[in-house]
């Protein structure tokens, strides 16, 4: 009885691990967005997160909502320096999310500053 116990918990705990494992390394989807940066933020109450939103469009219809980890401490002083400016997002799309990750799928993983369509100067 006990080796069946034994067994059974060893194998709850390696479904558990690759549940994790597949979540954090496996991503959805990659890509780029760009539009202007006009939000990002370091919110919550137990779990702190980085928070942001890029607005795609010239009415505000079109809001990307994206999470930063707190491991990009370059993603995250970039993303502050170049608020309300136009820039270029490359982001992982994650299965899943912890809500010690952040509040979206979308993780924030380079921050590129481009030169805006609407400012024809």
């Amino acid at each position: 009885m006990k080796r069946v116990l034994t067994i059974i918990a060893a194998l709850a705990t390696l479904v558990v691990v690759v549940y994790f494992a597949f979540i954090y390394y496996v991503p959805f989807s990659e890509g780029m967005r760009s539009g202007e940066l006009i939000k990002i933020s370091h919110k919550g109450v137990i779990m702190k997160t980085w928070e942001g939103e890029l607005s795609q469009g010239i009415s505000g219809a079109q809001i990307f909502t994206f999470s930063v980890l707190d491991a990009d401490k370059q993603v995250i002083t970039d993303l502050q320096n170049l608020q309300g400016q136009y820039v270029k997002l490359s982001y992982v799309e994650k299965y899943r999310t912890f809500s010690w990750w952040g509040e979206t799928r979308y993780f924030i993983t380079a921050v590129q500053k481009e030169k805006s369509p609407f400012n024809q100067n």
